[in-house]
């Protein structure tokens, strides 16, 4: 259940598999261009189970883009100067200062000095693994695709993904990503109907993985999280759901039940 398109209250509770396919998660849309840097008015409370947020890179103008930068620290300006197209660097500063511009509004703390850190890499254990909040109680996750951005917030770890649709040539390049029943799942479907199968279980695999913390270090293809429309969550103290994006992007978010 969701309120519209506010993003406020989001019923996670189902865990079982449905009967009919749930309808997706609707994430609140948001406007870059009332994302400033000055003395936000909270802290707030956070919206219990979950607050999703959606933005659209190609929705913003030259002036929102520039206030978005803005928001970003040193480290992250100088990774958005590193990009060599256009596109490809407005991508990751919207999504870098909507992820600032939601925790400012919910700490009340001016995005530019948000206490962010990162967790030891799950692979190797070197300082560069995913960012995380030094606030307890405060769970994220950041997602960005092509013209889409989508942030996650909750008391609880969380994880969430957007992709562009697979093309045919990955869908057949990423057989080893699915679990053997989604394969199977997979073969039996007519071949213009696998790419959109495929992201659906690649975004809920992606979701699940940077909730757990450790990304694609973990092997995809050990949780089965279905193709069809309604996901399975991968552990009973994981609830899965798909999200509702534009025409051409598949994503979901999950999120550890307390």
């Amino acid at each position: 259940m969701s309120e519209g398109r506010s993003g406020r209250l989001l019923d996670l509770s189902a865990h079982a598999p449905p009967t009919r396919p749930p309808a997706r998660l609707c994430p609140a849309v948001l406007d870059l261009s009332g994302l400033h840097g000055l003395d936000p008015p909270g802290p707030r409370p956070l919206r219990e189970p979950l607050e999703l947020y959606l933005a659209q890179v190609g929705a913003q103008d030259e002036q929102a883009l520039q206030r978005a930068g803005e928001l970003l620290d040193a480290e992250e300006r100088a990774r958005a100067a590193a990009f060599r197209h256009d596109r490809d660097r407005d991508a990751y500063v919207v999504a870098h200062a909507a992820l600032r511009g939601v925790l400012s509004v919910l700490l009340g703390v001016r995005a530019q000095a948000l206490p962010l850190a990162r967790d030891p890499c799950a692979g190797c254990g070197g300082p560069h693994g995913r960012p995380t909040l030094r606030t307890p109680g405060v769970h994220f996750s950041l997602s960005h695709s092509g013209g889409l951005v989508m942030v996650a917030l909750a008391p609880e770890p969380v994880g969430v993904d957007v992709e562009g649709l697979a093309t045919v040539r990955t869908v057949l390049g990423a057989q080893s990503a699915l679990h053997p029943a989604e394969a199977r799942e997979l073969a039996l479907l007519p071949e213009h109907g696998r790419p959109t199968a495929f992201t659906r279980a690649w975004v809920r695999k992606e979701a699940y993985l940077k909730g757990l913390g450790t990304g694609l270090v973990r092997d995809p293809s050990l949780d089965y999280v279905g193709t069809g429309p309604a996901p399975r969550s991968p552990a009973p103290e994981w609830t899965l759901r798909d999200v509702l994006v534009p025409s051409g992007y598949a994503a979901a978010v999950a999120l550890r039940t307390p």
